[in-house]
């Protein structure tokens, strides 16, 4: 007769196993393992600091914060256990317990360059730039190479205005670890800027929004290169080719000719030595194909009542933006604008168009609007275009419609800080949150600005 050998298994190398699978991702296994290490040693800190930051990549914050307070009452307490329940705090908005916790994490360990960058992080979240910068400062002292410090500098150094600074920080974007490469590997030499008569490959790249900002560039460069071809997606390539129409467009890396240089778009204004008042605008840059226009000018006439203002809205951006949960917004908490007068259009794309019908009287062209051709097309037959931080706000701008953007409580760096314009589009109006997703409050204020448009 046999009988079954238990063997115990140190809880040590329990743990070494799981932090394998969550490095790897498999936050199932890892949350199994992390389980019997809990039910043999219940306040055991590392699985549950573990188990804390599995919750978060799972999308569960509050539960993970909950861990993390309980790794930290439990003990030991290590700086990253602060460190990480900022960021946590962060995330969920809850930014004085994120201060709190960063402070802490850097009092622990000061030689912690990830501590003054975490801290640097909830200080530009509560507009706090200058001590932002000191952070950022704080960490690169610490580890001079350490990409994401940089970033978070850049953008902050940006935000307020020092440009000549921010662009050169601004460079480490590609370094950050898991940040999608810029392009396939090259020998090939990044542009410095200089005149040339050789291939240059500009590359279209970071969100749809930075693309069409950035394109107003192309032609500062055709000025100085003779041989310049836009490596794009095939999404955005339609716009691209309206604002450079000279220029050749390639959507697949292997149908690119040999190039001698290259340069992302993003890159283009510290090459250009951009700074706030040499910005090129020259007026609008975009325009939108004039039959597509008529066309859908023709069924917005038959879909909205004559007479009436007609506003484009659209409410989110892309979901995997790492500042989504910020910037995007749930339709229903903007439905007090429905009483302001206007007809509104929907120009939302994405599974957040889903949510149309919590926008009393909403018209819902989702399923209509096949390309960002089409976006153009219909914003040519608006009278204003509302939306959140998103590429439907950089079109409209860049065709020179009128355009209200709707501003988290910490912005991205391109729409600067305290005014209501923007040096990059002559007609775009900023409407800023004045308490972190404060977004009731803001579609109040701006529903009484659209409420005095339509009366006049």
């Amino acid at each position: 007769m046999s009988e079954t050998i238990h063997v115990a298994v140190p809880l040590a190398e329990i743990l070494t196993v799981a932090q394998e699978y969550f490095e790897a991702g498999r936050y199932g296994a890892a949350d199994r393992l992390l389980g019997h290490v809990l039910v043999a040693t219940p306040a055991h800190a590392e699985a549950l600091h573990m188990r804390g930051l599995i919750a978060l990549r799972q999308g569960r914050g509050a539960e993970a914060a909950a861990l993390i307070e309980r790794t930290i009452a439990t003990g030991p307490v290590r700086p990253v256990h602060w460190r990480n329940l900022s960021e946590i705090c962060r995330l969920l908005g809850r930014l004085d317990d994120s201060l709190a916790a960063a402070r802490r994490a850097v009092a622990l360990d000061p030689a912690d360059p990830l501590a003054f960058f975490t801290l640097g992080m909830i200080h530009y979240e509560r507009l706090e730039f200058d001590a932002c910068i000191a952070a950022g400062r704080a960490a690169l002292d610490l580890q001079p190479d350490l990409p994401q410090a940089h970033m978070k500098l850049a953008q902050a150094l940006l935000v307020t205005g020092r440009f000549a600074e921010g662009w050169a920080e601004y460079e480490w974007r590609y370094r950050i670890p898991g940040a999608a490469p810029l392009m396939p590997p090259t020998t090939r030499p990044q542009w410095d800027g200089t005149a040339t008569d050789e291939p240059l490959l500009l590359v279209a790249d970071q969100g749809y929004g930075d693309v069409v900002q950035f394109a107003r560039y192309i032609q500062w460069v055709r000025a100085r290169c003779g041989n310049v071809m836009i490596a794009c997606s095939r999404e955005i390539s339609g716009l691209v080719g309206r604002m450079a129409p000279q220029t050749p467009r390639y959507h697949r890396w292997e149908e690119i000719p040999p190039f001698t240089a290259y340069c992302p778009l993003s890159g283009l204004p510290r090459l250009h030595g951009t700074t706030l008042e040499t910005i090129p605008v020259g007026g609008p840059y975009l325009d939108a194909d004039p039959e597509l226009a008529a066309r859908w000018r023709t069924r917005l006439d038959a879909l909205a009542p004559a007479g009436r203002m007609r506003v484009g809205l659209a409410w989110a951006g892309r979901p995997t933006h790492n500042n989504d949960a910020n910037r995007s917004v749930a339709l229903a908490r903007l439905a007090t604008l429905a009483e302001s007068g206007p007809v509104f259009v929907s120009l939302q794309k994405g599974p957040a168009a889903a949510q149309a019908g919590d926008f009393p009287g909403l018209i819902d062209l989702d399923a209509d609007i096949a390309s960002f051709e089409d976006t153009a097309a219909i914003i040519a037959g608006l009278d204003l275009v509302l939306a959140v931080d998103t590429s439907v706000c950089h079109i409209a701008a860049a065709m020179g419609r009128p355009c209200w953007m709707m501003l988290p409580f910490a912005p991205d760096w391109r729409w600067l800080t305290g005014r209501e314009d923007s040096p990059w589009y002559p007609t775009l109006r900023l409407f800023r949150a004045e308490t972190p997703r404060g977004w009731e409050e803001l579609a109040a204020r701006v529903g009484a600005a659209l409420a005095t448009v339509t009366r006049s």
